[in-house]
């Protein structure tokens, strides 16, 4: 008998409803850029991200807390707010000892559906924290369900690249019995030596969206392992380094 924990990707929040997470370790990711900015400001010291799903919720409760209100709407930076979804506008002079308020188009968005659905572990992945997360998962020894953000429901494949390389390191760990697990993995062992090439070269709508604006640096900081290597788990509302 297979005791070993199951593992599933759900490639959009509108597949996420198919999923168990009572059980699970959630790993939410949105690549472009929302947990790879959440790992990055963690990582430079922030005291912790609060993640809202609305401006409005953004805007006043960074009042409350003077905190730092942040995020994005459609790839730019929302009206009313002070800062935007790039990983580069939190270095850690600025972050430190601070609290981020932080809302996205997908990847805030997905964290609210995943608790309202019943997740009880939610941490974020994204390139810039891939080793601490998959070392995570496999000493847990839990059952996990990789979380793409997608964009506005619709698939995209940095999230799905990036559920493929975590795949591709601890699948061996996982009884893994789901089709969009191995399309992941199959497509990131195919794009993994060039995966701004892959992107690039697939006519990725993300890539080309944030192109659209100048954001090529951090495209290129979004897909690269290791840079921001802590795990941000969300508890009592917030994400806080683990």
């Amino acid at each position: 008998m297979n005791t070993q924990p199951t593992l599933f990707t759900s490639f959009s929040p509108a597949l996420l409803h198919l999923y168990d997470l009572s059980d699970s370790i959630v790993v939410i990711i949105d690549i472009l850029r929302a947990t790879s900015t959440i790992s990055t400001a963690l990582f430079n010291g922030a005291k912790a991200v609060i993640p809202v799903d609305s401006i409005s919720r953004c805007i006043e409760l960074g009042r409350q807390i003077e905190g730092i209100t942040a995020g994005e709407r459609d790839g730019k930076i929302a009206e009313g707010l002070q800062h935007g979804n790039s990983p580069f506008e939190y270095p850690r002079e600025f972050v430190e000892g601070k609290t981020l308020v932080f809302t996205t188009t997908n990847g805030t968005r997905l964290l609210q559906m995943a608790l309202d659905k019943g997740a009880t572990e939610i941490v974020t992945g994204a390139f810039s924290n891939i080793s601490v997360l998959c070392d995570y998962l496999m000493v847990m020894k839990r059952n996990v369900v990789l979380a793409c953000a997608a964009w506005r429901d619709r698939i995209n494949l940095e999230d799905s690249l990036f559920a493929g390389a975590v795949i591709h390191e601890v699948g061996k760990y996982f009884s893994i019995n789901c089709d969009s697990s191995n399309i992941a993995r199959s497509m990131y062992e195919s794009a993994k030596e060039d995966l701004v090439g892959f992107m690039q070269k697939n006519n990725a709508s993300h890539y080309h969206r944030l192109m659209g604006f100048g954001l090529e640096k951090d495209i290129r900081y979004c897909l690269t392992p290791d840079l921001a290597n802590v795990l941000p788990k969300y508890d009592n509302g917030k994400l806080t380094v683990q």
